[in-house]
């Protein structure tokens, strides 16, 4: 029968082949049931440069996790019968505007993210006046049908509990969560007067390009935050210690946070956000899905620097956290130490170490397989023993998979712009590669297509000093206008087409409840010199 030390010492194996894969620098966790901290660890450095070592006292910022947090005074709130989830936003914060022909947005909108609103762009460092902001947009679905990731709607949140407490979120969360869980090393905001405490966080020096393992780190971009959509920091123990909490339906030992119907509508499964690989669902601040039986909780979190996991087992009581100070995985590494100390807890065979990221074989490689051609390039992709590889100047480029149909060659010739493969009818038929375009044997569609010549002027790379997005790119191909996050981003996929609008403007994404636009304006000698994406501002640079 499996033991603790033996969970003990696969996760010395897992988690250091996982940092390895990821390039993360430093990660601490912590793993909890419902009655105490079963167990601590700390890998890794919290500063390169100085070969400071992460300690079980590290600070990390945990991000997006903190929509919880928000959520659960929220229902405070409203157990005191000082705000209703159901009232509309205005209720709260009369001078909220957004163009819009649906019902009122609620706050059950905004906590759910069915608002239909902009995900958020963090053009300013601030709330107010990105929520201000929001009356030169649109509501672009009917709220409570459609979920789109919405950091600018916890932002509101975060607001609205200020308008109605009186007190800075910060504050609020302190007293209302930290304090009576006892949570004496977490800190509400992101201030400098808290750096010299918190790990170094860390980024690819690159964030022009889709990340590499191999690509080097640099300290990232440091900000002070907040708000109400992610600006809490803490130690692994005590986001375990939050946790927990949750594992005990809002309980604690001095009491409740919550009451057991808050804590049902904090949980509850008000929107599926996903079906593959499983059906998963969003409640107020948390997900959740069902695997083997087993009901999992939890959510993810990125900062500027930093990234982290939070999964509870509500069936048997267990749950893991991760927070680390780069690249890496938290989020999965979370969810299988969850079920490692469950195999240990019930007396069976612990399951398989999971990969750690080393593993590129592909699902059907011989899909890919083959010739791409356009006028002036010849690309041909090979598929052995489960694995593909790009031939370039007389060698094979491993292909590293990078998402859904999409991969990586580790060459400067490619390394620009992931390779995304296009199918008719379920058939590979075309190769993408930042603006270029080629097709092999199988496609059989046109090959030419029409476009406003106006377009010519909108091609190319554009920044701003925003950290959080700092750059994307914009290409022309087979007639489109598509944007290219290298580094991906909330609320925005990789590669997305550009729709064009009646109003000039251009929606992100084909999908038509989608709320994000883009806007190219000032023309000079041919060529857009500013494009706005939902609200803020980017200039461009270079050539794409």
């Amino acid at each position: 029968m499996p033991s603790f030390d033996d969970a003990i010492n696969r996760l010395t194996t897992m988690v250091p082949a996982q940092m390895r894969a990821d390039a993360t620098p430093g990660l601490a966790l912590a793993v909890t049931d419902r009655e105490r901290l079963l167990h601590t660890a700390p890998f890794g450095h919290a500063d390169i440069a100085a070969q400071a070592p992460i300690t079980p006292e590290t600070l990390f910022e945990i991000g997006s996790i903190g929509k919880s947090f928000a959520a659960i005074v929220v229902l405070q709130l409203q157990e005191e019968g000082r705000l209703d989830v159901t009232a509309s936003v205005t209720d709260y914060i009369p001078w909220f505007q957004i163009r819009s022909s649906f019902e009122p947005i609620t706050l059950h909108h905004l906590l759910s993210h069915t608002a239909g609103i902009t995900c958020g762009v963090d053009f300013s460092p601030e709330a107010i006046y990105q929520i201000w902001s929001l009356r030169e947009t649109d509501a672009t679905a009917p709220p409570g049908t459609f979920f789109h990731y919405s950091n600018l709607g916890y932002k509101i949140l975060g607001h609205v509990v200020e308008r109605v407490t009186g007190e800075r979120f910060p504050d609020v969360v302190q007293t209302r969560i930290f304090d009576p869980l006892g949570m004496t090393s977490a800190v509400p905001e992101v201030t400098h007067a808290l750096r010299p405490r918190l790990a170094v966080g860390y980024a690819p020096l690159f964030d022009d390009r889709p990340w590499l393992p191999r690509h080097p780190l640099v300290p990232a971009n440091w900000l002070e935050a907040e708000t109400a959509d992610g600006s809490l920091v803490m130690t692994a123990a005590d986001l375990a210690t939050y946790l927990r909490m949750l594992l005990n339906r809002g309980a604690y030992p001095g009491g409740r946070l919550l009451s057991p119907r808050s804590f049902d509508l904090l949980t509850q499964r008000a929107i599926e956000v996903a079906r593959d690989p499983e059906p998963a669902y969003y409640g107020y601040g948390l997900g959740s899905f069902d695997v083997g039986g087993h009901a999992y909780l939890g959510h993810g979190g990125g900062m500027v620097g930093y990234f982290a996991g939070m999964v509870g087992d509500l069936e048997t009581g267990l749950g893991a956290v991760v927070l680390v100070n780069g690249p890496g995985s938290p989020n999965l590494l979370a969810r299988n130490i969850v079920d490692l100390f469950r195999a240990v807890a019930s007396g069976t065979e612990p399951p398989d170490l999971p990969s750690s990221g080393t593993d590129d074989t592909v699902e059907h490689a011989g899909d890919f397989a083959g010739t791409y051609r356009s006028p002036d390039q010849t690309l041909t992709v090979r598929a052995a023993d489960g694995r593909l590889s790009l031939e370039h100047e007389g060698a094979d480029l491993p292909l590293v998979p990078y998402g859904t149909d999409a991969f990586v060659a580790d060459h400067p010739a490619f390394d620009g712009y992931a390779l995304v493969f296009g199918r008719s009818d379920d058939h590979v038929v075309e190769l993408f590669h930042g603006a270029g375009w080629l097709v092999n044997e199988r496609y059989d569609g046109p090959t030419t297509f029409d476009f406003p010549p106006g377009w010519h002027a909108f091609p190319g790379r554009y920044r701003s000093h925003n950290p959080w997005l700092p750059m994307f790119v914009v290409v022309l191909r087979k007639g489109e206008l598509w944007q290219i996050m290298p580094t991906g981003a909330d609320g925005f996929a990789a590669e997305q087409p550009l729709v064009p609008l009646p109003d000039g403007s251009f929606r992100v994404g084909r999908d038509e409840r989608g709320p994000e636009r883009l806007r190219f304006d000032t023309i000079v000698d041919g060529l857009a010199v500013r494009a706005n994406l939902s609200g803020g501002d980017y200039y461009r640079v270079g050539s794409a």
